[in-house]
């Protein structure tokens, strides 16, 4: 069922832009026509802004933003120092909006502007201030880059994280105010979902169709996917190397039970080799101290960790409930 909207939902587009010179003007004239409409529920939104951050790539991307930036004045043009990668060129278009929400998405052609609307909706039924797409088909991409893609969406991120971010996609609908927060706050070897879930502890998702790339399918090589999957365990803070102090801790416990019925053998005469005991003893033991020793100067160096990326100490936004009411929902 749907209704009518009181007010417009205004929205900002950030896409990072590095290799866009064939994808990008198709993308925007898609994104024009998108500008001023409705979501399937009736909300009515606009989008007040594109913003087109420049990553340095190999290709004339910069040309073309360049002539579409002439072409429409809501296109606006950020122009980075050098190749900084995709996640810091996202969070610095956030950093330059304006709107009440904030739309991440690919320059490739891969994610349709049509599909903002439905994660509008998805925001306002679940009242969440992240949604992120949910692709309904698989992605045009080789096994191993979408194997390794799962593996580090389904295994890793829900250990590293605690389950905050179990699924997350760069196609992605934040709060405006939350978005620019994190942008403030972020370090420079922040993984970006991992920073959003520090303002944002829930998220939603919206399924979404994927399309095929409007150029050759970009495929990571190892060693880039190990540097994204490296990006995702420093950002994630204290939880990794809790885990090293809970397993020191129990290595510890049962090094000291394992050494009694070492003990407990050695006076029964089940042990017949001499020093063997003692060998073990010390060697469970201290072992198990050394871990746990470890495990404390992790929490340490988490602590480090943590100011590094810019893990904000608390972050104030508007309230919640009020965001919605004030969209008209």
């Amino acid at each position: 069922m749907t209704s009518t909207r009181s007010s417009t939902i205004t929205v900002s587009v950030v896409i990072p832009v590095y290799a866009g010179r064939k994808t990008l003007p198709m993308l925007v004239e898609e994104l024009a026509e998108l500008r001023s409409s409705s979501t399937p529920n009736g909300r009515r939104f606009e989008i007040t802004e594109v913003i087109l951050v420049w990553d340095h790539g190999p290709d004339e991307s910069d040309q073309t933003i360049r002539e579409l930036a002439d072409r429409h004045e809501w296109v606006r043009p950020l122009w980075l120092s050098r190749n900084f990668g995709q996640h810091p060129a996202t969070i610095a278009g956030m950093a330059a909006t304006g709107s009440d929400w904030i739309v991440t998405m690919d320059e490739d052609g891969q994610h349709d502007p049509a599909k903002i609307a439905d994660l509008i909706d998805a925001a306002f039924t679940d009242r969440a201030s992240l949604v992120y797409a949910a692709p309904s088909n698989p992605p045009p991409h080789s096994w191993f880059r979408n194997m390794a893609s799962r593996l580090v969406k389904n295994v890793a991120a829900r250990a590293l994280t605690g389950g905050s971010i179990s699924h997350f996609h760069s196609f992605r609908l934040i709060a405006g105010d939350a978005g620019r927060a994190i942008a403030a706050y972020a370090g420079p070897q922040t993984f970006l979902d991992v920073a959003l879930s520090w303002v944002s502890p829930t998220s939603v998702t919206a399924p979404v169709a994927m399309r095929a790339e409007g150029r050759e399918a970009s495929n990571y090589n190892l060693r880039r996917l190990l540097s994204h999957f490296w990006r995702l365990v420093i950002s994630s803070g204290n939880r990794p190397l809790r885990l090293v102090s809970g397993f020191g801790a129990l290595c510890a416990i049962l090094g000291v039970f394992y050494a009694l019925i070492v003990v407990v053998q050695y006076f029964a005469g089940d042990i017949p080799v001499a020093g063997w005991t003692t060998v073990t003893v010390a060697t469970l033991v201290l072992g198990g101290v050394m871990l746990t020793a470890l495990g404390v100067i992790a929490e340490y160096v988490g602590l480090a960790a943590n100011a590094a990326i810019g893990r904000p100490l608390y972050v104030v936004l508007e309230d919640p409930k009020q965001r919605f009411l004030r969209d008209g929902l």
